[in-house]
């Protein structure tokens, strides 16, 4: 009977130590895109940490390293053969989508080359919110012109039914709003809310561009 606990104790031991290891280590593995440490990352994976583990916030470390600006990282987590590249985060968005809003062609067009969907987690054919819309957002329009050449469908409709032009009008570029017209965007859709991009203009502040838009809409 005592050689059974003394096994068992033995047993449990191992076991937290187990886990305050993996504690640890799931820590570490989330601090590294605050400073871009991949040699932390390179480290953890090659022990065998799961690269599309999740933070307690439901955020990624792919995501996190472009949201962050953690290149290294980001390079790492790609070159790893089980990363799940359009894992989303708990709120729907993948890395490519804060790619896309930070105007990183570059990232942009190395996650697609890796193989992201374009279309974000939205089903081909259906509505959802795609990087197109997050680019449209953007202050910059790099991003926006890569997924564009690259095939990003120029009136996809987010679940509200909510266009990328009328994210432009709203909190992009003007720019961005050329860049989308040039493309074809029919600036006559209305979303949900019957909104158009006229109405997101209006929401910005944008007057001169309502007048512009408006114009386009008759």
């Amino acid at each position: 009977m005592l050689k059974h606990h003394l096994k068992f104790l033995a047993y449990l031991i191992l076991s937290i130590s187990f886990s305050s290891a993996l504690a640890g280590a799931y820590e570490d593995y989330f601090k590294t895109s605050i400073n871009d440490d991949s040699s932390t990352v390179s480290g953890l994976l090659a022990r065998g940490f799961d690269p599309n583990s999740r933070d307690e916030k439901g955020q990624n470390l792919l995501y996190l390293s472009q949201r962050d600006g953690a290149n290294k990282v980001a390079q790492v987590l790609l070159d790893h053969p089980q990363l799940r590249i359009d894992l989303p985060n708990s709120a729907g968005e993948t890395a490519l989508m804060m790619a896309a809003l930070r105007d990183q062609d570059t990232w942009v067009a190395k996650m697609l080359d890796k193989g992201a969907s374009i279309d974000g987690t939205a089903e081909a054919g259906k509505p959802g919110w795609t990087p197109l819309h997050y680019a449209a957002a953007s202050p910059g329009t790099r991003a926006l012109q890569v997924l564009l050449a690259r095939g990003a469908r120029v009136d996809a409709r987010s679940p509200n039914g909510t266009t990328p032009l009328m994210m432009a009008a709203q909190y992009g570029s003007e720019d961005a709003v050329n860049a989308l017209l040039k493309q074809g965007a029919d600036v006559r859709l209305r979303n949900d809310l019957n909104l158009g991009p006229v109405e997101f203009a209006q929401r910005g502040g944008r007057e001169a561009l309502v007048t512009r838009l408006a114009a386009l809409a008759r």
